[in-house]
Order: C-alpha cells, then sequence, then structure tokens
C-alpha cells in the first residue's frame, strides 16, 4: 500500500469538508439574518412588533408584493410593498406542471415551508397547490418566493429583498403565528382593472378571488377561507355545523351580519363603477405578456434576471364587448364575431409586436445563453421565441437542487 497516494486523497476529503461546513454556515447566516432596524422601527409605526404575525399580498399586472403586520387590536396595517424582481407566464391562475404560470389564490405557508438551504439565496414555499387547486385538478408544485430574480413560475425578487421578507416571516413564526397567508392576485382588485378583464376567460375566477380581497379591506382581518362547489368561501360556516366539500355544492351558511354587510356594500360600490366604467367607453382587454414582467424600477437591471428578452411591454388587445357592439379587436387576427380571444391567437399578436418591436439591447441580451437563468428551473417553450444560440448544460442531481 503506497501511503503517497493516500495522504492527497485525505487531503481532499479534509478540504471538502471545510468547503461544505463553510456553506453550511452561510446558509445559517443568511436565514438567521436579522430584521433592518429601520423596518422594526416601521413595525413600531404602524402599531405592531417583530413577533406579530404578518400577511402577503401580491399583485402581478402590478409586479409588487405587499407585507401586512397585525395590530395589537388584531386588525392588520400595511407595512412595506416590495416591487418585484421577475414574473412569468401570464395573468391567470397556474393549471399544470411547467407551464410557467405563477399561482393566482389564497395560500397557507407554515414553518416547515421555509428553506434556509436555497440556491435562489432564501425562500419559502408559497403552498401551491391548496385543496381548489387539486380537485380542479391542477398539477405542479415547488412554488416559491425568492431570490436571484430568476422566475419559472415563481414570486422572484431580489437578494436583499428575500432576505428582509425571510426574516419578516422567521420573526413572526418565533413569535407563535401558525400559517402565513398569502393572497395571490393577477392585479390590484379595482373596479377600473375589472372593468377593462370583464372579457377575460378567467374573469369568473377573477371575481372569487375579489370577494377574499373585499373581505379583507373591510375588516382588515385575515379572511378564513373554505372551499365548497369548486370555489372559494370566505368567512363562513355550514348553518348546521358539518364539514365543506370543496367537490360537493356548498351547504347553508352562516355569516358575520356585520362583515357580510360591508362586504355587500363595497361590491354594490364597485359594480356601480365598473357599470359606469363600461358606459363611458372602457373596453375590455387581454393582457399578452411574452413571459411575464418585472417592476418598473427594475427596467435598468433588465440584465441581471431571468429571459431579459422577454421583458417587453405586454400587448393590449381589445376584444369585442357584444352587449356595446362598438369596440372592435386591435389586431386584425381578431375576428369581430369572437366576444374572447383565443390563447393561441393571442401569443401570434404578441409574437409579431415582439418582433416589430425588438430594441438592439433585447437583441443583444437574446443572442446570449449565459442570460438565460430559467435552464435551472423547468423549461417549457417559451410563450415568444426569440433566436439564440443553444449550449448543452449537464443538469445537477436532484437530491442537491434546491428552490
Amino acid at each position: 500500500m503506497s501511503f503517497g497516494r493516500i495522504i492527497p486523497v485525505r487531503t481532499m476529503l479534509f478540504a471538502a469538508v471545510l468547503t461544505l461546513s463553510a456553506c453550511q454556515e452561510d446558509f445559517a447566516h443568511r436565514a438567521q439574518a436579522p430584521i433592518p432596524p429601520e423596518t422594526v422601527a416601521l413595525m413600531a409605526q404602524v402599531g405592531s412588533d417583530p413577533q406579530s404575525p404578518m400577511l402577503i399580498r401580491s399583485y402581478k399586472k402590478e409586479a409588487e408584493l405587499e407585507i401586512w403586520k397585525m395590530r395589537s387590536d388584531g386588525r392588520y396595517a400595511h407595512l412595506k410593498t416590495f416591487p418585484m424582481c421577475r414574473w412569468s407566464g401570464q395573468l391567470g391562475p397556474k393549471t399544470r406542471e411547467g407551464d410557467r404560470q405563477v399561482p393566482e389564490g389564497f395560500y397557507a405557508i407554515s414553518p416547515g415551508q421555509m428553506n434556509p438551504n436555497s440556491n435562489y439565496y432564501l425562500s419559502f414555499n408559497v403552498g401551491y397547490p391548496n385543496q381548489l387547486d387539486r380537485a380542479l385538478g391542477h398539477t405542479g408544485g415547488a412554488i416559491m418566493v425568492h431570490g436571484a430574480c430568476s422566475s419559472a413560475g415563481c414570486f422572484s425578487m431580489t437578494d436583499k429583498q428575500i432576505a428582509e421578507i425571510y426574516a419578516i416571516a422567521r420573526s413572526a413564526f418565533e413569535g407563535g403565528q401558525r400559517n402565513i397567508q398569502m393572497q395571490s392576485y393577477p392585479f390590484r382588485m379595482t373596479p377600473e382593472n375589472m372593468a377593462k378583464h370583464r372579457l377575460d376567460a378567467n374573469i369568473s375566477f377573477w371575481k372569487q378571488l375579489k370577494q377574499g380581497n373585499d373581505h379583507f379591506e373591510v375588516t382588515k382581518q385575515e379572511p378564513r377561507v373554505a372551499f365548497c362547489g369548486y370555489k372559494y368561501v370566505f368567512d363562513a360556516t355550514p348553518v348546521d355545523g358539518e364539514n365543506m366539500d370543496v367537490g360537493a355544492s356548498c351547504p347553508s351558511l352562516k355569516t358575520n351580519p356585520d362583515i357580510a354587510r360591508a362586504v355587500s356594500e363595497k361590491e354594490e360600490k364597485d359594480n356601480a363603477k365598473i357599470a359606469e366604467l363600461e358606459r363611458s367607453g372602457v373596453s375590455p382587454v387581454r393582457i399578452v405578456y411574452q413571459d411575464g414582467g418585472q417592476h418598473p424600477s427594475f427596467a435598468s437591471r433588465v440584465a441581471d434576471v431571468s429571459r431579459p428578452e422577454a421583458i417587453e411591454p405586454p400587448v393590449e388587445i381589445k376584444l369585442e364587448d357584444k352587449s356595446r357592439q362598438t369596440t372592435k379587436p386591435l389586431d386584425p387576427q381578431i375576428t369581430q364575431s369572437a366576444s374572447v380571444v383565443s390563447p393561441a391567437t393571442a401569443r401570434m399578436a404578441a409574437e409579431r409586436h415582439a418582433l416589430e418591436t425588438q430594441t438592439p439591447l433585447v437583441r443583444a441580451l437574446a443572442s446570449d445563453p449565459r442570460r438565460d437563468m430559467s435552464a435551472v428551473a423547468h423549461e417549457v417553450e417559451a410563450v415568444a421565441q426569440v433566436p439564440k444560440k443553444k449550449t448543452k448544460r449537464s443538469a445537477a442531481p436532484a437530491s442537491i437542487v434546491k428552490k
């Protein structure tokens, strides 16, 4: 036996152990980083503290993620709004594995869903699919809020942002919160947005989400979420006390009369505004993205995000409102007899628009395969294909890939 050969092996093993130890220390440091002092001071200003419960609200169209903190009276106060670095897909719910869609709905985040060892700096699982998603046959999973500005269906933030959000969530769990509610919306549930999207194929689902939004807006309390009849139910329980079944018809429900009245008044006011906007000529539209978007504040950092060639202003396609018979489609490929634009036709319009309006910067970035960070996630055919070089990448073992 040659000891001259054994010593280098031992040395290599020792070096590997040191490297692994250093990595683990780095992950632990990230996960235990304190909440920034200025954020703690802001909590005090709104009547809260680090250990109080938190709630998350996100909006894809506006590319914003809000953090809310509970005050001593049990109501939530808005703490901070983080601009979203990147989101992928289109407006609308996630329905299948690999569709690059960011989920929409109400989700629960438990301590076990926090990931301090993420390859995307830090992350936590939002809880998709929920009970309704599964009942509707929606597939996929491992949808995260994480760093690295790279999205293939996730809510992507900067490393600095996710470090702060993670610290706020960790402190809330340390204070005794069992689950953090995340409300994920396609856009802010305003009458203006509901009027513009009134002919979208997802409008019935979005009206369900608006009910949950309205419950929160009028109470500033976390709405209790349940499911029956393949839909969301908020702040309601069965009259006879039986369990609700997502796949069965909704039983007779009882609600808090004060909350029900306040929500009804808000809904009536919003519906009146929507009707007024329709009468004033606000056209129904379908908004089509090449592949999601980002907050305008990141416009100067387009080269730092995943699939920068896909970050172009979305195409607004006017839809025919049969109730008015005055609105004509913006794109000639959309027939006047169609009340809802098909996804295929919408994608064709978006692709044509993208090719006609590509900037030199986008063309340059599209040709650089090193900029396409989406290859580290579940990759599917992009909505808008931009010619670029193909490179072979070796996949990491599944056991060490962490979002």
